[in-house]
């Protein structure tokens, strides 16, 4: 059995883990492993690498992926969905492990819908893919926020200002809304939830009139405010998949704020941070009881799966279940963190 591995989108701490534990499994049932460089772009430029024990050795704590990765649409055009296609075959590529988030597994179904044997792991320190409690590198993402504004009380308390705290969060707000409760924000705006400008600047002129003096504020960088057509961004450029780059509500809330309140503002943007770094102790652990079922799942057959975690429980769904809607923030568990606002 010639297994062929590949990692797409963005990076995330985790994914040296999955390749590791794919690598070690695969090597228990004498299978062979070849890495595709560079996501999907590997497959359309036949960039590969062979995988072994002892390449795979020392890289569970690293973070990035020791594979290289792309946001390459291989269905942006029949030419070069046909070429990975022929090039999985040249390769006598048996199946293809996928790991990566919604537009890299979805590539993974619609090659498996044309005959391709496919796995798929799901990747995203969004957390929003469906079919899955949690994804790994979430934690390790919500941890940098937490600690984030751990440091940004300080600043803010001693200037007394309104803090703005931009993170990743495009469709939906589970790191915001985490990484808000775990670090003390004192609000919380999340895509899920269109927001009031002014209602804002309530909390901020409250705060500020009984001697805290002081407010963060996280949002996801895809939350808007009530009455805006599409996201605030500062570019209007979009990636392979037509993903508009976000970035820019943080600036334009603080600027917003201050003009508003008369508070002073400003606004940070952690953005790539969340991504960079050891992956936790929680992620290492799921990526590689991930790694370790995606190749259990080859074993017995079963293709066009995607491993996910549902309890306590790794379990495998249909691939396309993973990827067929957004998994938005339980409101639950926003409801919780709403208590502490204000």
């Amino acid at each position: 059995m010639k297994i062929g591995i590949l990692t797409g989108g963005g990076d995330c701490p985790g994914l040296n883990a999955v390749i590791r534990a794919v690598v070690k499994k695969a090597a228990y049932y004498n299978y062979e492993v070849i890495g595709i460089k560079d996501g999907w772009k590997g497959l359309i430029e036949v960039n590969t690498v062979p995988l072994d024990t002892q390449v795979v050795s020392g890289i569970l704590p690293r973070g990035g992926t020791v594979l290289g990765t792309s946001r390459t649409n291989p269905f942006k055009s029949p030419d070069t969905s046909e070429k990975v296609v022929n090039n999985i075959k040249k390769l006598g590529l048996d199946v293809l492990i996928a790991v990566g988030g919604d537009d890299t597994l979805g590539v993974a179904a619609k090659l498996f819908e044309q005959g391709i044997k496919t796995i798929g792991v799901p990747k995203t320190i969004d957390n929003d893919l469906f079919g899955t409690d949690f994804t790994f590198g979430f934690d390790t993402a919500i941890s940098i926020v937490t600690e984030a504004l751990d440091r940004l009380h300080t600043t803010t308390e001693a200037h007394h200002r309104a803090m703005v705290v931009e993170v990743m969060g495009r469709h939906a707000g589970w790191i915001a809304t985490y990484g808000g409760l775990a670090g003390g924000a004192d609000l919380i705006l999340i895509p899920e939830k269109p927001f009031e400008i002014e209602e804002v600047c309530d909390i901020v002129k409250k705060r500020a009139q009984t001697g805290r003096g002081f407010s963060i504020i996280v949002v996801a960088e895809g939350a808007v405010p009530k009455g805006i057509e599409g996201y605030i961004t500062k570019d209007v450029k979009r990636d392979a998949f037509g993903h508009v780059m976000l970035g820019g509500i943080g600036e334009f809330l603080a600027k917003e704020i201050e003009k508003k309140t008369g508070v002073e503002s400003r606004h940070v943007i952690l953005g790539h941070l969340q991504r960079g770094g050891s992956p936790t102790a929680y992620d290492r652990i799921l990526a590689c009881r991930y790694g370790v079922r995606a190749v259990e799942l080859i074993n017995e057959g079963k293709f066009g799966r995607m491993v996910a975690l549902q309890g306590n429980k790794i379990v495998d769904i249909p691939l396309e279940v993973g990827v067929k809607q957004t998994k938005t923030v339980d409101m639950e568990v926003y409801k919780i963190a709403e208590v502490f606002f204000g």
